[in-house]
């Protein structure tokens, strides 16, 4: 017999991946430079030359045997030290290669984080909106997702909700800044404000709270800003990472989980790590990837032009009439919809071949998201259009 809550996901497909699928197939028919799709969240400029030259590089010069054998359990040390020093001189921190665990992308760091510090029936806090693959992350590990409520003002932590939410039996606080699909860049304030009562449950509870920190668009924040380093903020902090947008990797699969050296048991978890990828097939990513990001480990592809791009909609959008928080980072928008329901607004927005993505998903009704990781020509082309959709079917 086939495992039936495998067979039931097969009814909730991503909405994000049926717009996509959508908009390439009504690409072959009108021709997809006349389709503005901003569904899919897909970096838009190439890697570094510096990453191809190194990649190369390693495979015209490296002993093959080597350069293509296993890798050990917890990963190639070398580069573990590696990101552990970058991490050190970028943000003040003391890891050393003992707490990195090099993963398949973002999505292999929570896989990994979400078990190594929950139970089955233990409880783990996110914050709408969300990135919707939290909720099979999390199920998957036996624990359950709860989602606090949006701050739409700003798209910071609502706190008062937050503080109604925890109880003993959380044991994870999930955060991902800057934010899909908001675009929030989580403040100091927010930050220290997050840890102070982490720090305080943790004593009420008599039991560790860990902090997972998702930050797969650390390096994508506007107007010359940085994302604060939450693991400062906070010791049980787990940082999970992943180059696919930095370096415009995201086919590679190549990411990180880095322990606070402060956390509880931080000598422990990332030898619990390798554990947990006995059981789930893990088994480390590809050797050639860890060697590459290595090589070039502070560089990042040239991501100025999800800036550029985020002023040309959010100025376009509020001038349209949106009401729309102005991204701090990453390169999605989430302006509210012209109707409550977003799921309508988006079906009519397709007549005008504008492909944008209904918000129920994320945990916000009545917004939608657009991913404006695509050539900035076409932004420029698809504002006429949003301009139209918005006075021939909303009067503005």
């Amino acid at each position: 017999m086939i495992n039936e809550t495998y067979k039931a996901m097969l009814g909730g497909k991503s909405v994000i991946r049926t717009l996509s699928e959508y908009a390439t197939a009504r690409g072959k028919e009108i021709g997809y430079e006349n389709v503005f799709d901003y569904s899919l969240g897909n970096p838009s400029v190439p890697c570094p030359p510096s990453f191809t030259k190194t990649v190369i590089d390693m495979y015209e010069t490296a002993e093959p045997v080597v350069l293509h054998g296993y890798s050990p359990s917890l990963g190639l040390p070398g580069v573990r030290k590696v990101i552990a020093d970058s991490l050190d001189r970028r943000f003040g921190m003391d890891y050393t290669l003992d707490h990195i665990f090099p993963t398949t992308g973002a999505a292999g760091a929570l896989a990994h984080a979400l078990r190594a510090v929950t139970e089955p029936g233990d409880e783990v806090i996110t914050f709408a909106p969300y990135f919707p693959e939290y909720q099979p992350y999390v199920s998957g590990t036996g624990a359950r997702l709860t989602v606090v409520p949006a701050d739409t003002e700003n798209f910071q932590i609502n706190f008062d909700a937050f503080e109604q939410a925890l109880n003993p039996g959380v044991t994870a606080v999930l955060i991902n800044t800057p934010n899909n699909p908001s675009g929030a860049v989580y403040s100091a304030a927010t930050l220290e404000r997050l840890a102070g009562l982490l720090r305080d449950k943790q004593t009420e509870y008599g039991h560790d709270i860990f902090l997972i920190s998702d930050e797969p668009y650390r390096e994508i924040v506007f107007d010359g800003a940085e994302q604060p380093y939450p693991a400062k903020f906070y010791d049980n902090t787990l940082t999970c990472y992943s180059w696919s947008k930095s370096l415009s990797l995201p086919g590679e699969r190549i990411g990180y989980v880095a322990v606070n050296p402060k956390a509880t048991d931080a000598g422990l978890i990332v030898p619990m790590m390798g554990q947990i990828s006995r059981g789930t097939g893990h088994n480390c990513p590809s050797s050639t990837m860890q060697l590459a990001v290595a090589k070039v480990i502070d560089e990042t592809s040239d991501l100025s032009v999800y800036e550029t791009n985020m002023n040309l909609l959010y100025d376009a959008l509020t001038s349209i009439g949106f009401d729309v928080v102005r991204p701090g980072g990453t390169f999605y928008i989430f302006p509210r919809a012209l109707e409550a329901d977003a799921n309508a607004f988006c079906m009519k927005a397709k007549d005008y071949d504008l492909i944008l993505v209904p918000s129920d998903s994320f945990g916000v009704p009545g917004h939608f998201r657009m991913a404006y990781c695509v050539d900035t020509e076409k932004v420029k082309r698809s504002i006429p259009v949003l301009e139209r959709f918005a006075h021939e079917v909303y009067g503005l």
